[in-house]
């Protein structure tokens, strides 16, 4: 694969604070178009990972390359953008001001207005940056890492502090970007958003990579799955025979739960050809949480 097609590649990258190692040797390749999640729990080193990947921090043991390319020459080209937890804003100067300060570093002032309708932003350039809500506050961060129009961008909890709409909003401008080939990283504690976001999602725990896939594919992790349906014809002793149920129940009005380790097998004789009550389906998968739990349990990582 080219450079021109892999816009991040890191190689056994390892780096500690101090005694603390937080990459053990990591090695992933992101390539153009992908919308790629990162999940883990809290110290899994996902923060370290965007670091190294921006080049704020130098990898003890390994490489990490953006187009070919150290980190910091591909961000000094203006090809990465970063949307960061830490970032802080000028707290005195307008929306505009700071956007557009921003939007000029790249030869691009003259778009400002259009930088600021794509982060949601058209309605509030005249606003101080102190007078800004969380959410408002997150949107000027979100119009700060695309002012350069990169071809790769890092987002750290993109949505947080922002509402329904302006989420739905958000994901749609990042799906578009996608679509004309940028590359999008972001870090994120809602499994929703990997699950119909992402293309890919990529797990750490203790600094490693324990898995790397399809969010259909990590959530098979967590083997046990939960349907809910009702079905006035459904007996206990049946559902309980059906293939991959490990626990029944029912509740009153016909509605049934079942539990079970392989949902399609379950879910095929649930549909058999001698079934034909079954309506209101429910599938719930597990949380996060209990993906993270599972790969502990395979991997023995913390």
């Amino acid at each position: 694969m080219t450079p021109e097609t892999r816009h991040v590649s890191i190689r056994d990258v390892t780096f500690s604070y101090g005694a603390v190692r937080a990459l053990a040797g990591v090695t992933l390749g992101i390539s153009a178009g992908e919308v790629v999640a990162l999940l883990g729990p809290n110290g899994a080193g996902k923060s370290t990972l965007t670091h190294v990947m921006l080049g704020l921090l130098t990898p003890g043991i390994g490489r990490a390359d953006l187009f070919g390319m150290r980190p910091q020459d591909a961000v000094a080209r203006g090809l990465v953008g970063a949307m960061l937890q830490d970032t802080g804003l000028m707290r005195h100067v307008t929306v505009r001001e700071v956007v557009g300060l921003v939007a000029a570093q790249y030869g691009r002032a003259a778009l400002t207005g259009g930088i600021l309708r794509e982060a949601g932003l058209a309605d509030l350039g005249a606003r101080r940056v102190s007078r800004l809500s969380g959410g408002q506050r997150q949107r000027v961060k979100f119009a700060l890492a695309i002012a350069g129009d990169p071809r790769l961008l890092f987002l750290d909890e993109p949505t947080a502090a922002l509402d329904v709409a302006a989420r739905h909003a958000f994901w749609e401008d990042i799906l578009e970007r996608a679509g004309r080939g940028r590359t999008i990283v972001f870090a994120t504690h809602y499994m929703e958003e990997a699950e119909a976001y992402a293309n890919r999602i990529v797990v750490l725990q203790g600094g490693q990579i324990v898995a790397d896939g399809p969010a259909r594919q990590i959530m098979s992790r967590v083997s046990d799955v939960t349907l809910r349906f009702t079905d006035p014809e459904a007996r206990e002793e049946e559902l309980a025979r059906l293939p991959g149920v490990l626990r029944v129940k029912g509740d009153p009005g016909d509605r049934w739960e079942l539990v079970t380790s392989d949902q399609d097998a379950t879910l095929d004789a649930l549909y058999g050809a001698s079934r034909r009550g079954v309506r209101d389906l429910e599938i719930i998968r597990g949380s996060l949480e209990d993906v993270l739990m599972a790969l502990a349990k395979e991997t023995g990582l913390p």
